[in-house]
């Protein structure tokens, strides 16, 4: 699929009626395998990313962060948006560079977020926060192909849960030009409906973080047009893969090896014979 239509194709999801998923693959090979299950668009994880390079969130190089997400990118013909974090910089101009950034490596949107990456400090001040949303959307519009801006909301993960600045901050979001919005952290059916019906651009919502979950009908019927899992794949595979380790170092047994996907399975995935 060709830049071209791979936006137009990423676009026409958020207008389409209802949700979609929004799966997030961490190498390669994760792209490729959901990919063949028919997943119509991905979106990469910073986190994931993050732990398959051995280090811990928000630790990874601007150059190592474009080249994950180049490798996602080329790994299948689906469109791609990226978690770029607070993008390359905490000044509205290098917003607007992390948009050209993105768009040149053949991502069709990205999502940028208010938290500082200090943990003492973690969310910009609000005038600040639009002001880097507005120069992300300007720079968009300037790009040769359309690109889905999400910007997202940080407070309730950072110990703000504050549901009055949530929205304010979305609202102004949208108004400053962001096509999505997103406000990782709500854990209630309720308040996710509140947020949905408070703006008129299309809203993300993680599933796959600790407390409740909700089907893809739920959410819809909330109003909510784009479900992504954030981490919680790149966790669960982890979580296998150490539960498995120490199996081994405390127990001396291999009993994981009954549950490990047969190889031909696997492979199938990257040959095309094994799909959804």
């Amino acid at each position: 699929m060709q830049m071209e239509s791979k936006s137009i194709a990423f676009r026409r999801l958020h207008e389409e009626p209802g949700a979609f998923i929004i799966p997030n693959p961490w190498d390669a090979g994760t792209a490729r395998i959901l990919a063949a299950m028919g997943f119509r668009a991905l979106a990469t994880t910073s986190a994931g990313m993050a732990f398959a390079l051995g280090v811990a969130e928000g630790q990874v190089s601007r150059e190592d962060t474009l080249s994950h997400c180049r490798a996602i990118v080329a790994a299948t013909p689906l469109p791609v948006s990226a978690d770029l974090e607070k993008g390359f910089g905490d000044n509205p101009e290098s917003a607007a560079e992390t948009i050209q950034a993105a768009a040149d490596i053949g991502l069709v949107g990205c999502s940028l977020e208010d938290h500082t990456g200090q943990r003492d400090d973690p969310i910009y001040d609000f005038t600040l926060a639009v002001e880097r949303i507005e120069a992300a959307a300007k720079a968009s519009r300037t790009l040769p192909h359309d690109f889905v801006l999400t910007a997202r909301c940080e407070n309730f993960l950072w110990g703000r849960p504050d549901l009055d600045d949530t929205i304010g901050r979305l609202q102004a979001f949208e108004k400053a030009g962001a096509d999505v919005l997103y406000a990782p952290g709500l854990h209630d059916l309720g308040m996710i409906r509140t947020v949905c019906g408070a703006v008129t651009k299309p809203v993300n919502v993680v599933m796959g973080m600790p407390g409740a979950t909700f089907g893809v009908a739920e959410l819809a019927d909330a109003g909510v047009k784009r479900i992504s899992v954030g981490s919680a794949l790149a966790r669960l595979a982890f979580g296998t893969f150490v539960r498995a380790a120490r199996e081994m170092r405390s127990a001396g047994t291999f009993r994981f090896s009954e549950e490990a996907m047969g190889f031909a399975e696997l492979e199938g995935f990257f040959t095309g014979s094994t799909k959804a």
